[in-house]
């Protein structure tokens, strides 16, 4: 009797969890390799899997009108470990999924490790595999000798934007004298929810001291070699200000949908909000502010911010170097290297950004992969789906010479014939997109689902 291959997946952050996964779900033996923590990186603190490094929010869970959460929506439907682990660990956020980081980590591994046809282990891979079926995942911060490889094999070099980590303060730091718990146009079903974040209100001169002061702040200084391009999604606050200076008040400072109760006449120029970082409610990160100044620089000028004066951080900010390929010339519709077809990439390394996004192309590279080694081949996922138009993006949907990381978003989907566009239509024709993708993501998963079984 042959025995069936093995699945090697590479790097253990939330692209490969969710690939292992799925292909064990489905009956294949799979092995782990990550390489923390061996080998740290700048910006994780644990070995755990699916370690969240950044924001703690999954974003919008609205299935109806928003893009991420139609995402959410049908990472469930597949049963994805790491949409189940973060309703197990979600906490107040609005409309928003947030979760409790360091939990849903633990979680995530503990259920990995238990799964029967799952083996994890510990080590650095420096070189791409010459056989077997094989996922990497190794995330953004892969490691500089894989990637070497990579850009080896691909005969280019690998592309590379700056990534940046927003700060966390203490609680009981926060004075709420001058700050107030409401979430924006108070959304959330429960009062628990519609006071999920923290704001601390700014009147125009204070605005205005405050982009002086960030403008003006010493910043972190690259590398020889390096340069700033960053992914216009997660910008730092003061490459924003450099814009215009009224790009945050359009931006993570935006002051609409609020009221202040300490002063309700008065409305406020601009808001820094925060969202509960854990269950606890003791750590809250600053929504938005990622940043690349130095960390005395930021205890400076996050201190001009009322209601931070005194404010006492967990984390400060940070900014590390993010590596992607360029998936529409490398990679072919089943997401395999198009040189070295026993290897696909899955995750932010292909060029999705986010959390869920980068998930759910592990969903389906554990999914494709394992149907292979079964002697089968998936059908292409629907561009009407949102993972069908993440998945057709990277893999040739996007322009190779200007391809950079992408948010799910509508603008990725095909149109819906006969709706009105702009603004006023924007309700029925979101939802048009969302129920159209999930009777085409059910009719998808049904067959392959059986498949497996």
């Amino acid at each position: 009797m042959t025995q069936t291959p093995q699945l090697t997946i590479i790097g253990g952050g939330m692209a490969g969890s969710e690939a292992a996964w799925q292909a064990a779900n489905m009956g294949i033996s799979v092995r782990i390799i990550e390489m923390r923590p061996q080998v740290e990186t700048f910006a994780h603190r644990t070995g755990n899997m699916a370690e969240m490094v950044c924001s703690n929010s999954f974003r919008s869970d609205d299935s109806e009108q928003n893009a991420v959460g139609l995402l959410h929506w049908e990472m469930r439907a597949a049963d994805s470990i790491i949409m189940h682990t973060a309703d197990e660990h979600k906490l107040p956020a609005g409309g928003a999924l947030a979760v409790d980081r360091d939990p849903f980590a633990e979680t995530v591994t503990a259920k990995l490790a238990a799964h029967p046809n799952i083996d994890i282990t510990y080590g650095e891979v420096t070189d791409l595999p010459e056989t077997g079926p094989t996922i990497i995942a190794t995330g953004p911060l892969t490691g500089s000798a894989l990637a070497d490889a990579i850009a080896k094999e691909a005969g280019q070099d690998a592309l590379a934007f700056f990534d940046a980590i927003a700060p966390i303060v203490y609680a009981d730091s926060i004075d709420m004298g001058l700050a107030w718990r409401q979430s924006r146009y108070d959304k959330g079903d429960t009062l628990e929810e519609q006071e999920a974040y923290i704001n601390c209100p700014l009147t125009h001169e204070q605005y205005e001291a405050f982009i002086d002061a960030l403008l003006a702040a010493e910043k972190t200084q690259f590398k020889e070699g390096e340069t700033a391009g960053y992914f216009d999604g997660c910008l730092p606050i003061e490459v924003m200000a450099e814009r215009g200076r009224e790009t945050l008040r359009y931006g993570p400072m935006k002051p609409v949908g609020l009221t202040n109760p300490h002063d309700p006449q008065t409305k406020a120029h601009a808001v820094v909000q925060l969202r509960r970082d854990n269950a606890l409610g003791t750590l809250y990160n600053i929504v938005g502010f990622q940043t690349k100044m130095t960390y005395g620089a930021q205890k400076r000028v996050f201190a001009m911010i009322p209601g931070l004066q005194d404010a006492s951080f967990a984390r400060l900010g940070g900014i590390h170097r993010n590596t992607f390929i360029n998936s529409p010339t490398l990679l072919d519709a089943q997401m395999r290297l198009r040189t070295k077809p026993h290897i696909r990439f899955a995750g932010q390394i292909t060029g999705v950004e986010g959390y869920v996004e980068s998930a759910s192309m592990g969903l389906l590279a554990g999914r494709m992969a394992a149907a292979e080694i079964m002697g089968e081949t998936l059908p292409d996922v629907p561009d009407t789906t949102a993972m069908g138009a993440l998945v057709t993006h990277i893999t040739g949907g996007a322009e190779a010479k200007t391809f950079q990381p992408m948010n799910v978003n509508f603008g990725l989907f095909p149109p819906v014939e006969g709706l009105k566009s702009g603004r006023r239509g924007r309700k029925d024709r979101y939802k048009a997109y969302t129920d159209r993708a999930k009777a085409a993501w059910t009719g998808w998963l049904t067959p392959t689902s059986q498949a497996a079984e």
